[in-house]
Order: C-alpha cells, then structure tokens, then sequence
C-alpha cells in the first residue's frame, strides 16, 4: 500500500481543498473566545428554469437549491467586527434525462462528409469512409495498425486492436474504436458543408462514449452526473461562498481587514462583458454570457487583505488591497460538446479535435494530391487521417506550485466625488491557447515522428498573463447620468495564427468599457416611476495583431487574408430599459447587444412578476438577429509535411507554387468563430425562458 506524504496530499486537488476547509475551520476554532455569540442570518431559494429552443426541443430543466448563511461571530479574534458567511447550492439539470436525444446518452448519430466536387467518389460519404494516403495511389506502407483498413471500400470504420503507442512511442494516441454513431457534424447546425472543413464530434457524455475525452483529460471531459449535477465535483463547487472576514480599528481611525476563504472578488463595475472583474473564471456552461455573473463566476480559494485610510487630506476615501489566490488553477469553464450552452462552439471542436487524435477521422474537403511525377492538386475530397497526425494530443493544466498561483493589487479611492481604482494582476489566461508544432506522425511516411510547421496537431495551454488598469465613476448632475469606465491593457495572451509555424502568436490587448446609467421617466409608458436606461459599450484592442494577404496555389481559389482571425478592432454594445408597476412587483424589461463587427445582434425581453415576498416568476426570451456565418483561412492548404511537397508544385516545372501557409482554402471551422464571435456562434439558439423562484 502507498501511503501519501503531507506534501503529496497537499498537491492533490481532494486534499488541497480539504486543506483549505479545514484551515477555515481552524481560524474558526483558534480563538477560545464564545466565537457561537451572535445574529444568524439564514436565507435561501429553490428554483426551477425550464427553457426551450427552436428545432432542439428542452434545452434546460435546471432545478436549483441554495442556501446563503451569515453569522456575527461577536469578540472573536479581538476584532471590532467579524462575520462567516456560506453559500452551498446544488443544481441537478433534468435536460439529459428528458432530452436525451439531444444532450444525453442517445444524442447524435450517424454524419455524412462532403466529397469535395465528387471528383473521388460520391459527393458525400460516411465518417470512416474518406480517402487515405495509403489507399489512394501514394505508396507509404501505412499499416493497417493506424486504424485504416487496407481496402478501397468507404466501410465506415476506425479502429484497431493494437495502440500505436508501442510503436512510435506517441502519448494519448489511442486508437479506439471509432464508428459512426453519436456524432454531429462539426458547426453542422450552423451552415451547410460548402466546401468548407468538417469531422464529426462525438457528443454523448463520456461515461457513454469515451471519445474525444482522454486526451481533454480534466478538461472538457465530464460524465453525464459531471454535466447535471454540475455543483458536486471534486472542486467542491457546491460551496458557492465559505470565507470568514474581519475588521480591526487602528489609530487615526484606520482600518485593516481580511477575507479569506473560497469566495468572489469583484473589481469590475460592468456587466456581461468583463474588462477588470477577472478574478474568478465564469462558468458559461450554464447559460453562454446571459445569466447573472454572480451565478456563473467560479469561487476560488483567496485571500484578501485591504487597508483603509479612510478620508486623507487629498482623498475622500482611500483603500489599498491586495488579493492572493491560491487555489490550483481554473479555466473558464466553456461548455463540452453535447451540452446546449457553448461559447463559441469551442466544447465540440475542441472533443472533435481530440477525437481525430485519439481515434482517426474523416475531414471533409480536404486537399488531395496528385499522382507522384504528376504533382499538383488534384482536387479536394473527404480524408482519413490516423491516429496521432492531426488533432489535440494534450491539455497542459498547471499543477498546484506556489509559483503557480494568482496575486494582485488594488488602490481604490474617491477623489472629489470621483471614484476610481488601479489594479495589477498577475494571472493566467482563462481561455485556452492552442500551440502547434508538436510531434505528430507523418501521414505520407508513419515510421516519421517530427514537430511539422503548420501541422494542425495542437497541445491547449494557459499561458502567464499580466493585467495593469483601472477604472473610474462619474456622475454628471447636469443630465442626471452615472458613468462608469474601465480599461485594462494585458500582455502574454495567445491568439490563432495561421501565419506562422506554430500556428499561435502572443499580442498585447487594451480591453475598455465605458457605461452610462439614468433613471427617465417616460409619461407615455408610466407617469409615476421612473425607468431605467443603461448601455454599455466595450472595445478591445490588438495591439500585435497579424493579418496578411496568403499566396496563391494553382487550381484552388485566390488567396485571402491569413493570420489572426480575432479582429484588430472589435466594439460590442448593449443596451437595458427596465421599468417598475404594481409597487414594483411587475418589472418589464428588455435587454439587447450588438458585436460591431460581426453585425450579430441578441434581443432578449422579459417580464419579472413578484407575486409576493417568497414567490417569483421570470419569464424571457432570447432572441438572435443573425448575419449568416464568417470564414478564415483554415490551414488546409498548407505544407506540414515532407510528402506533401510536391502536391503544390506545378507538374511541368516542378516549381513550388507557393510558401505555406497560403490561405486558398478557408471556411467557418475552426478559426471563423472568433470572427462570430459569442453572439454570432449561439445565432441558432433562441428560446422561451421561464424560471419559477421560491425565496425563503
């Protein structure tokens, strides 16, 4: 038997978290004051949200149970004042029970793949039964032991009984069995297969089907229990709030204080789109970017220490605080493929990706090269790629290590009825980079194992990141306004690049939000109370950004712009009328965004009714104004590998027609949704929303 050493246990995600437990426990516990002494406060809801989506029937049977306490712990710690406070929440998610067909253990089915013209058989075929290098007039002695069976058939079947593992010495190439059953087809519901590139991505839970999961091990990679009962995991996420805060008095009537626990910490004053609150990771699982950012943020283990100066001869008010996160590191979490809410579809690609590494698959339109001593293109046609030659080999999340963790600093204050903050962060990057350039195998020659350039063989990573802003409140009296504005400028975040050998690139971002709020009346609507309007404008900003024209390739289309699909320039607005009636029970509103450069717009209307101090009724609609789909380069049409050479030369020359990447093949998968971006990849999910709240 292996016994754990503390330093072992203290490593391990169970018992760093239980650390942290039971170090609150132990502040608790320190003191041998009566820490039982004084108020409780005990309060809670159950909740259910059932919503409904156009052509995919129940998107979310969301059933909820919190319960929020607060208690004064009088004397204790010698403090003028101290207060724990617990948030726990269990959430169970009928939708994969009762909609199974959909999200749960019978969704997806058999796929068919674009053929390119027809050139190499039918227009469309079955996942498993594309070309292959091997059986399609290249000579490479690709054995069968990669999962292609050697025939000329388009028997859809992947697999093999041997991992390539032992031969090559390829980490998480598995070779599992790969039929076509439970797949959907890569943004299939967004647009049709026009040429573009296509796979099919596994879309049952893992505990159904394990593929696409292995290599997105702790990522992405949840059971059917991980997916509807989202809050009981083993990061706890059932304890929503378990922090213990404490005040002491100091002279000249300062104050110090402390926050430790697992908790949220704001420091952004806008909503749906975060430019400072960067703290926590945001759960977009749940609901994409539309539910309320104190239900989708992550707690996280921290600790907060603040000084007050209170007013100084300069300032009205005058803080200082410094915030330690040392909990392991946390992503946002983005939805996997199979469950209704994905920003950006990144859950299906990212599995469909895994799944080609894992497993092999089939990719749609892909370039196909002549005959050897003939050269050129010859058309475009679906591919089958092996095991371990395209994909995700790996997700590199950081281990728990003190140099690991997050920390920053905050100096806020008021200065002539003017608030303001400066911030300093150093953190890590909440969304996954893709890095290329990984060992991979060559699919003309699988006895080679090299790092290709331009190889669409990927490991995620989050990469160090380093925020410096701040923010400010105005408030004009002249037109009765409230603004507020913040920016951030970070360093080290990565972006896709199809410009480059490894296919990522790092750019410096400035992120800023400007928000005005006024309370109007609006006779026509209501004489005697006032309405809400509030908007909001972010920008962001790339400061490195890389964007070039590609070069040309005989036969195929005229090249078009190559490198970061995200735009230079990007503004996102918003806009909420809210409006109170019947003593403020009745509160109509409505709620709209719209991405600049996408040109996709979301509506979403409600109507809250509070029937009375326990019983509320929420019902809304989220609507979305599309405008169709957008497209980049997708590397297809690149030279990662030796064998490939002359499949872009001219036949008569043998001249290289053109430097890689060249950009003359491009579509919606997978760079086109950052040019959708959130708004534009959810355009197929409006939906009736209503949620049925008992506060207690």
């Amino acid at each position: 038997m292996h016994y754990f050493s503390f330093k072992e246990w203290i490593k391990s995600t169970t018992g760093r978290n239980a650390a942290c437990a039971m170090l609150t426990v132990l502040a608790l516990s320190a003191n041998p004051l009566p820490v039982l002494a004084g108020e409780t406060d005990i309060a809670g809801f159950i909740e259910n949200a059932t919503y409904y989506r156009d052509d995919r029937g129940l998107s979310k049977f969301r059933n909820t149970a919190q319960l929020e306490i607060a208690k004064d712990l009088e004397n204790a710690f010698n403090a003028s004042s101290v207060s724990l406070n617990a948030t726990f929440r269990a959430t169970y998610d009928g939708v994969y029970d009762i909609n199974d067909d959909e999200w749960g253990k019978n969704a997806g089915g058999p796929i068919m793949l674009q053929n390119g013209d027809g050139t190499f058989g039918p227009l469309f075929v079955p996942h498993g039964g594309g070309l292959s290098f091997l059986r399609d007039g290249v000579p490479s002695g690709f054995p069968p032991t990669l999962g292609f069976p050697p025939s000329t058939d388009f028997t859809p079947f992947f697999g093999s009984p041997q991992s390539p593992n032992a031969l090559w010495g390829l980490p998480n190439v598995l070779s599992l069995p790969n039929p076509n059953a439970g797949l959907e087809v890569l943004s299939g519901q967004l647009t049709s297969q026009n040429g573009g590139v296509f796979f099919g991505v596994p879309v049952r839970p893992c505990n159904v089907d394990p593929r696409g999961c292995t290599a997105l091990d702790g990522y992405m990679d949840g059971t059917k229990n991980d997916l509807a009962w989202s809050d009981f995991n083993d990061r706890y996420d059932f304890i929503r709030e378990l922090y213990i805060t404490a005040a002491y008095d100091l002279a000249n009537d300062r104050q110090f204080g402390i926050k430790i626990g697992k908790q949220q910490i704001v420091w952004g004053r806008t909503d749906l789109f975060r430019v400072l609150d960067v703290l926590n990771p945001v759960d977009f699982s749940r609901n994409n970017i539309y539910d309320e950012l104190e239900d989708i943020r992550i707690p996280m283990w921290m600790a907060e220490f603040e000084y007050r100066w209170g007013a100084t001869n300069t300032f009205d008010d005058l803080n200082l605080s410094a915030v330690w996160n040392f909990d392991k590191f946390r992503p946002h979490n983005l939805g996997q493929a199979g469950q209704p809410y994905q920003i950006l579809d990144a859950g299906s690609f990212f599995r469909g990706m895994a799944n080609c590494w894992e497993s092999g698959c089939t990719v749609s339109n892909f370039p196909v090269p002549g005959p050897p001593g003939v050269g050129g293109i010859a058309g475009l046609g679906a591919v089958d790629f092996g095991p371990g030659v395209i994909g995700i080999r790996d997700v590199q999340m950081p281990d728990w290590d003190l140099s690991h963790t997050q920390y920053g600093l905050k100096l806020e204050g008021i200065l002539k009825d003017v608030g303001f903050s400066l911030n300093y962060l150093q953190t890590r990057q909440q969304l996954p980079s893709l890095r290329g350039t990984v060992p991979s195998i060559d699919p003309f020659n699988p006895f080679v194992i090299d790092d290709y350039d331009y190889a669409l063989a990927f490991d995620i990573v989050f990469p160090r990141v380093t925020l410096i802003g701040g923010s400010l409140d105005l408030y004009a009296d002249s037109i009765k306004s409230a603004f507020r504005i913040e920016l951030a400028h970070t360093s080290g975040e990565e972006f896709p690049d199809t410009s480059v050998p490894d296919l990522f690139s790092e750019s410096d971002v400035v992120r800023w939000v400007v928000g005005w709020d006024r309370a109007t009346f609006i006779p026509f609507l209501n004489k005697t109370r006032a309405f809400l309007l509030s908007a909001q404008v972010f920008g962001q900003h790339l400061l490195d950004h890389n964007e070039e024209l590609g070069a040309p390739v005989p036969i195929l289309p005229p090249p078009g712009l190559i490198g970061m699909p995200d735009h230079e320039n990007n503004y996102i607005f918003t806009f909420l009328i809210q409006g109170w009636y019947k003593n403020d029970r009745l509160n109509p509103q409505i709620i709209m965004a719209h991405d600049l450069e996408s040109g996709h717009t979301t509506i979403a209307p409600a109507i809250e009714w509070l029937l009375d101090n326990h019983w509320q009724f929420t019902l809304r609609a989220n609507w979305k104004v599309n405008d169709g789909v957008s497209t980049w380069d997708d590397d297809r049409s690149a030279i990662p590998y030796p064998g490939l050479s002359y499949a872009i030369t001219d036949g008569a020359t043998g001249a290289l027609a053109g430097t890689p990447p060249n950009g003359s093949l491009r579509g919606v998968n997978p760079l086109g949704r950052f040019r959708d971006g959130p708004l534009g990849m959810a355009q197929l999910e409006d939906e009736i929303q209503l949620t049925i709240r008992y506060r207690f």
